[in-house]
């Protein structure tokens, strides 16, 4: 299993908007081949900022079942318009 985390910052006043545009695509994140889970947080002290965490078969399974298809595509569509700026993403594993 592999933990993908995103680290996403919403332009300022757009966090509602951005959590209904997640609630409309996360169907498309989590219905891929290969996800496991998936759960979006909001920041308390700094509320423009959102962490999503994702688990995956494998960094493959993330990769090519969804970030080279149109499910990305769809995804990116709905919320990228709020983002502040690109998000950092990473991947991470269980160390037992």
């Amino acid at each position: 299993m592999v933990l993908e985390v995103a680290l996403i910052d919403v332009q300022a006043g757009q966090e509602e908007a951005f959590a209904k545009a997640y609630a409309q695509a996360r169907q498309t994140l989590a219905g891929t081949a290969g996800c496991l889970s998936v759960r979006m947080t909001q920041g308390i002290e700094s509320p423009s900022r959102f962490v999503l965490l994702v688990e995956w078969e494998s960094v493959e399974a993330h990769d090519e079942n969804f970030r080279a298809t149109e499910r990305f595509t769809e995804w990116r569509a709905l919320i990228g318009p709020h983002f502040a700026h690109p998000p950092l993403v990473e991947h991470f594993t269980d160390l037992g």
